[in-house]
């Protein structure tokens, strides 16, 4: 009798931890078939995206760069094709981009995407600013810049001395460290991704993956 009893307590302490377990995790259990939200994954692009000639609604196109795999083996294998498009872009001082995925293709055809990116692995002049998956052009590196102007400022000196010797050259030297400045702050506007950029994405929303 002692062991029925027993037994009966350790089955209702069960449940009571499996309903705990439910209640901490408010999500409905995942349709087969299906790759849930939160999974990241590799894509590789297909086209340049230069923010100098972007506009929004400018339609681009990328390939997975790694197997997309679900809980249950459902499966987007590397090579599939993926549409998307640009949503807003920024040329100003610091180059902005924000990029919205539209479709991936299965092995029984096109379904929703809704991704955001979430890194662009191997680009150290790029960083990601938000959860909406915005990346940016980083700013200039300071100490590239500083010998950039050197570099302007010799050249300048070089040129105001045949003008006129000694103070030329010093007059010279200011305006080439002005022009070298100038010339890479200019530079660094442009947020470049070329064809074969590897960007990292965030399902936000679960994959159903079709099977037949």
């Amino acid at each position: 009798m002692g062991n029925l009893r027993l037994w009966g307590s350790l089955c209702v302490l069960s449940a009571v931890m499996v309903i705990a377990a439910a209640a901490q995790d408010p999500r409905p259990p995942l349709a087969p078939h299906t790759i849930p939200d939160g999974t990241t994954f590799l894509i590789r692009l297909e086209d340049k995206l230069d923010t100098s000639r972007l506009q929004p609604g400018k339609h681009f196109k990328a390939k997975v760069a790694e197997d997309l795999v679900g809980p249950d083996g459902a499966m987007i294998p590397r090579g599939k094709k993926i549409k998307g498009h640009v949503s807003s872009v920024d040329n100003g001082f610091h180059a902005r981009l924000l990029l919205s995925f539209d479709e991936i293709e299965t092995e029984h055809g096109w379904v929703p995407l809704i991704a955001t990116v979430t890194d662009v692995p191997g680009e150290r002049g790029i960083k990601r600013l938000d959860e909406e998956g915005e990346i940016e052009r980083k700013g200039a590196n300071k100490r590239r810049e500083i010998e950039r102007a050197g570099i302007g400022a010799g050249v300048g000196a070089a040129g105001g001395a045949v003008a006129g010797g000694g103070r030329g050259a010093a007059i010279g030297a200011g305006i080439g460290a002005v022009a070298g400045a100038v010339s890479g702050l200019f530079t660094d506007r442009r947020l470049r991704l070329e064809k074969g950029t590897t960007l990292e994405l965030r399902l936000d929303h679960p994959l159903q993956v079709p099977w037949q």
